[in-house]
């Protein structure tokens, strides 16, 4: 397989700007735990205390994806999304 067709498989997303990938495979334990391999909370620049927001995309009513993302990253997504929405309100 090409780079260029790996990419254009990327999920449906451009291809050119990211792409989602397997990176691990985890297991939950009996009390609901998991846990990140160490490389990926590197590479995610992830630590101790860091607080993190669990999305989930539903598909024929049941969660098909859930994605992490860092709290401080999603608040300045919804500021970003909705600052714009709010200076027109005022």
């Amino acid at each position: 397989m090409t780079q260029k067709d790996k990419n254009e498989s990327c999920c449906g997303s451009d291809a050119r700007s990211s792409c989602c990938k397997v990176e691990s495979m985890i297991s939950v334990d009996e009390r609901g735990q998991m846990v990140l391999p160490k490389e990926i909370r590197e590479r995610a620049n992830i630590h101790a205390g860091d607080k993190l927001a669990v999305v989930s995309w539903e598909k024929d009513g049941k969660i098909s994806c859930l994605t992490l993302i860092k709290a401080e990253e999603l608040a300045g997504i919804v500021k970003d999304m909705l600052g714009p929405l709010i200076k027109d309100v005022l």
